[in-house]
């Protein structure tokens, strides 16, 4: 069983906002903590939907939730939601420790940029004749 990410304590505080409860009109939802998983993981990891473990339910089915509840606004409701209850008066973010790897500054000045062993690139050939 893979491991999840969302604590009890989490859930509560999702599990109002999704669609798929009893008391909505419409069909009710299998178990959407499992699907709010899946997502969950495949975010987290990056891998493919087909690859999505079957604990959190067949891939298809977490995949056209995932896209449902896209077109229809859940997750801007859920963040819009969440974000209500930030305090962002003691947030800060300081980003003087990046440093750029040192691959990543370009050439000294004054380097030549490397050739390739004297050779021309075609297009200057045939422009040659």
């Amino acid at each position: 069983m893979p491991r999840t990410k969302l604590s009890n304590a989490q859930w509560k505080r999702l599990e109002p906002l999704l669609p798929g409860k009893t008391s909505d009109p419409g069909r009710t939802g299998n178990n959407n903590r499992k699907t709010v998983e899946g997502i969950l993981w495949v975010a987290r990891t990056g891998a493919p939907w087909r690859d999505l473990p079957p604990y959190f339910g067949k891939w298809n089915t977490v995949y056209r939730r995932f896209r449902r509840w896209v077109k229809s606004g859940v997750f801007a409701n859920l963040l819009a939601a969440l974000q209500e209850e930030l305090d962002l008066a003691t947030v800060m973010v300081d980003g003087t420790f990046i440093k750029v790897h040192q691959h990543g500054s370009g050439p000294e000045k004054g380097d030549a940029l490397p050739r390739s062993a004297g050779k021309t690139k075609p297009s200057a050939e045939a422009g040659a004749g």
